[in-house]
């Protein structure tokens, strides 16, 4: 099956098979490897992706399913070698300790600050409950996103 659609920000077709996850197409087919896999189930969230503005786990996705849509990885926040604010807010807070949390954090964030620029620290808390962090204890991943909402 062919599927096409926008990969951050660039026109993409591709053959899969039926069964393949949104997952595995970008790391194994795609090479974008800053969407880690750590639980398979949903609950960790270090695999978030955007898909259409949304927030979502693609390990539960299936590649099929972002046919016609626009999906954006953490590989497409960065403009080349310029950060966003929030990639800046990360390393200035120590938002990023082991890392591997990292790149599902800044998507869910990412996606909040697409639909609210200037979200509250409930609405913080809400848009990344999704994602498990054993490192930080959420503290500083806050406080960039909160650092993030105010200097918009």
């Amino acid at each position: 099956m062919i599927i096409n659609f926008k990969l951050n920000g660039k026109e993409k077709s591709v053959t899969i098979s039926n069964n393949k996850r949104l997952i595995d197409l970008l790391r194994d087919d795609l090479k974008l490897t800053g969407t880690k896999e750590g639980c398979s189930i949903g609950e960790c969230g270090a695999c978030t992706v955007i898909i259409n503005g949304k927030a979502v786990t693609s390990c539960l996705v299936l590649a099929q399913q972002v046919d016609g849509c626009e999906v954006i990885t953490v590989e497409g926040l960065a403009d080349g070698d310029k950060l966003t604010k929030l990639q800046e807010n990360f390393m200035k807070y120590g938002a990023i300790q082991c890392g591997f949390c990292t790149p599902g954090m800044l998507m869910s964030a990412y996606a909040l600050f697409l639909e609210n620029p200037t979200p509250s620290r409930e609405e913080i808390e809400t848009a990344i409950e999704g994602n498990l962090c054993r490192c930080t204890g959420y503290k500083p991943i806050i406080q960039a996103m909160i650092s993030t909402a105010s200097e918009e």
